[in-house]
């Protein structure tokens, strides 16, 4: 058998006292607000440009800052990343889904279609709610 089977591809081995780290006031995992948990999440990326595709608008939002204040000086990727913060902070309520359309306007990517406009339908979202008690969870009353 091969050493480094699945335990080598495990992130961190789960510690004793804490098995379940997303456990909530009774010490069973919040299927509810958190989803179900899954062994794939704590799995190592199986290939090595998963990682890169993973953090591809981050890496990008940094080329395009750096190329930003290189050219127009600091003040505009200043800017740029205030109106990012505040164009995120616009959102629906927590139990209907956001399209982030500010966003997507300020990147440029508002005209184009990929992969996560078709297959990241938020009515198949597997996490589902009543409103009343995911409000009141966003807000901090729970």
């Amino acid at each position: 058998m091969n050493t480094r089977g699945l335990r080598s591809q495990l992130k961190d081995s789960v510690p004793v006292t804490g098995l379940c780290p997303q456990a909530g006031p009774y010490g069973v995992q919040d299927s509810l607000r958190r989803g179900f948990s899954s062994v794939k999440n704590e799995l190592l990326p199986s290939h090595p440009l998963e990682l890169s595709e993973k953090n591809f608008q981050l890496n990008q939002d940094k080329m395009n800052f750096n190329t930003l204040r290189n050219i127009q000086g600091l003040h505009a990727p200043l800017k740029l990343q205030m109106e990012y913060r505040a164009a995120k902070q616009i959102q629906r309520l927590p139990f209907l889904p956001s399209s982030n359309l500010a966003l997507d306007t300020l990147r440029g990517s508002d005209d184009t279609i990929g992969f996560e406009d078709i297959l990241n339908d938020p009515v198949q979202c597997e996490m589902m709610g009543d409103p009343h008690i995911m409000t009141e969870y966003k807000l901090g009353l729970l």
